[in-house]
């Protein structure tokens, strides 16, 4: 079914055709009380998501979250729900382990694994300062044609995860949408240019405070190929809105709501409730 494999494609693979759900659980670090990188004891928090498009349940997640001194652990499941069980059954598994450092966040190991219908795949990305060292798809990538925009070495300089891709530091929620967010989910290399579009308030997710919303122009760079037609209209008509907030005094920006533009209509990625573990 064309309304499920799109939804799941997105869900499943991070931003934009690779899986900005996924993203969402940046929410459970950025809500982290100020101080808690440099605590002694753990910090646990929990999250589930929400994925809708035309207003109907295609998918749902949790994460849990743990901060330990300058090391984060992000732990997640998702599957299918509402419209999309009626025709398989499509569950996976998401983790991502790293480090902050001054103000970046460096992944160390993410890893992902899926199964849809007969379907089974597993990624994983190894990183070291900012920078890609390996990947393993299994099973292998198919081979790719003379349309391929193949990953180059330069490609995967500076980049992080679709996980870790969220989290933002800023001095002030007006910094938030002045960058782009580069990521690498194992296969394609895309950017999001951000712009600022509004500053508000908003309740969700036992959140309520101020909240950044952005707009953000997808830009794949390669592993993708050319001429497809999702990429093309994610790139040059799709409308993708990104609402960021700060929990705590933390500095640190990450998703609580996400629409995406698609070819059949908006996907809304929504936080339902998050929490700290006592």
């Amino acid at each position: 079914m064309k309304l499920r494999s799109q939804a799941f494609g997105v869900l499943i693979r991070g931003w934009g055709l690779a899986g900005l759900g996924t993203a969402l659980v940046a929410l459970g670090l950025a809500g982290m009380p100020a101080g808690a990188a440099t605590a002694k004891q753990p910090k646990v928090f929990h999250g589930d998501y929400t994925v809708s498009i035309l207003g109907l349940t295609v998918a749902k997640s949790s994460f849990t979250t743990r901060i330990n001194g300058d090391r984060f652990l992000v732990e997640g499941s998702l599957s299918s729900a509402g419209l999309a069980e009626l025709f398989d059954d499509t569950k996976g598994t998401t983790t991502v382990s790293g480090v902050f450092f001054d103000d970046a966040v460096w992944p160390r190991v993410f890893r992902t694994e899926y199964t849809s219908g007969k379907k089974k795949q597993f990624t994983e990305i190894n990183f070291a300062q900012g920078g890609v060292t390996k990947t393993l798809n299994v099973p292998p990538l198919k081979p790719r044609g003379k349309d391929w925009v193949k990953v180059s070495p330069g490609d995967l300089a500076a980049v992080a995860d679709p996980i870790s891709a969220t989290l933002i530091r800023a001095a002030k929620p007006d910094d938030v949408c002045k960058r782009r967010v580069k990521m690498y989910d194992g296969e394609m290399r895309a950017d999001l240019a951000l712009s600022h579009v509004s500053t508000g308030e908003t309740t969700v997710g036992g959140f309520t405070g101020p909240v950044v919303t952005c707009s953000a122009r997808f830009l794949p760079v390669s592993g993708y190929r050319k001429g497809r037609k999702q990429i093309d209209f994610l790139k040059n008509r799709s409308d993708i809105k990104i609402a960021f907030a700060q929990l705590g005094t933390t500095g640190i920006y990450a998703p609580v709501q996400a629409t995406v533009g698609t070819e059949i209509g908006t996907l809304t990625i929504e936080a339902g409730r998050f929490e700290a573990e006592d």
